[in-house]
């Protein structure tokens, strides 16, 4: 009998692509699920964007493989990205490397920084491909844990003693701000302390940045405290900041060193993008700032005003301070458990949301809902959801 590697008994099946099975099956028994569960922005990109695209697939010398560096105009871009928005000065030459989304970054840095047996330290609750992949790779998860009375804010007490651990040879720890699924803001004290434990133990801190300009005019990273390159990585996405999660367009920012690192690891597992998204890419980002406001503060702050009713109708408290594309809240103690209410909405309601245990266990009582869904289909949930809890 074939079995399968090893590693698979070390994960399950992502859950949404499972859940959306049976969404899918519902929705086929004529249910008309409404999803509110996924962050996969549903407006389009800039025209300007579709336009380079097309005009660049027109062009018959275009189909050909791609540097796997990226190209010298979508290299410049995302360095004047960050000068624009973050007053960061990167040179595009050799502290920053596009990636096929953020999701392959992290197979990337995790593979050029970690040996099988090495810690990782993740967020609880956290992005669960942190864990997943940490753990096909052979990584030792260990879990800090986030919590609502520290604003979802990292403990360094608590860093502090897993560290000093005599057992745990720590090589990268992840953290995401503004934090998703949490909606925790990104804080410039939280950076300036998180160079500083970087430095301090010879730990290599990631910090995953695709929601800084979602519901947010204030646009933080890492990268803004002194020395950070110096031990730190950023990432940064197009799929949320300009529309474009299907394109697959992200990349990295870091020292020349560990960039170096990273591309000897992504040049043998891909061969470039294909030459009108990574120029198309580079039009996106001379988005203007009135496109930015339009898509990214004032559609979803409309949209924001229903999710928090959904939550209000479900009893659910949630901090009106968050930021990013979801909205966090925590159920009601008469609920056993989150899915006992999550699994009630969608067979009653016909309404998917998230249950935040898939987060980790710091997430086992509270819910997430996505913001990318059109105010009309908000809406509809809403007064589904409303219908139920008469």
């Amino acid at each position: 009998m074939i079995q399968p590697a090893e590693r698979l008994s070390l994960v399950q099946e992502y859950y949404f692509s499972r859940k959306l099975k049976e969404v899918a099956q519902l929705n086929a028994e004529g249910k008309d699920i409404i999803s509110l569960a996924i962050g996969s922005p549903d407006m389009p990109p800039s025209e300007q964007t579709i336009e380079k695209l097309c005009e660049v697939a027109r062009q018959p010398n275009a189909h050909g493989y791609q540097p796997t560096q990226g190209t010298p105009e979508l290299r410049q871009a995302m360095a004047g990205f960050y000068k624009r928005w973050y007053g960061v000065d990167v040179d595009s030459t050799s502290e920053l490397l596009p990636l096929i989304g953020s999701k392959e970054g992290i197979l990337h840095v995790t593979l050029a920084f970690v040996n099988p047996g090495d810690s990782v330290l993740v967020p609880n609750p956290g992005y669960p491909t942190y864990t997943s992949l940490s753990k096909l790779l052979g990584a030792n998860i260990v879990n800090y844990d986030l919590r609502e009375d520290n604003g979802w804010q990292p403990d360094f007490d608590q860093l502090e003693a897993i560290v000093n651990s005599e057992s745990i040879n720590c090589k990268l720890l992840w953290t995401n701000y503004p934090n998703m699924p949490t909606g925790g803001r990104a804080q410039r004290a939280t950076y300036e302390r998180l160079v500083q434990f970087a430095r301090q133990h010879n730990i290599v801190v990631v910090n995953d940045n695709p929601y800084s300009f979602i519901l947010s005019n204030e646009h933080l990273s890492i990268m803004q405290v002194p020395g950070a390159k110096d031990c730190c990585i950023e990432f940064n996405s197009m799929s949320k900041s300009h529309n474009m999660p299907g394109w697959r367009v992200g990349m990295c920012v870091s020292n020349a060193t560990f960039i170096s690192w990273i591309l000897k690891v992504q040049s043998n597992i891909e061969s470039g993008t294909f030459r009108g998204i990574q120029l198309a890419a580079a039009e996106a980002y001379n988005n203007s700032d009135e496109w930015h406001r339009v898509a990214n503060i004032e559609r979803y702050a409309a949209r924001r005003r229903y999710a928090e009713q959904i939550m209000d109708v479900l009893d659910c408290k949630y901090d009106p301070s968050q930021v990013g594309m979801f909205l966090w809240g925590r159920i009601p103690d008469t609920y056993h458990d989150v899915e006992e209410l999550t699994e009630r909405i969608l067979h009653e309601a016909r309404v998917f949301i998230t249950p935040g245990f898939i987060f980790g266990s710091n997430g086992e009582r509270y819910i997430r809902i996505s913001l990318c869904a059109k105010e009309k289909l908000l809406e509809a949930a809403l007064h589904r959801i409303e219908e139920i809890k008469k």
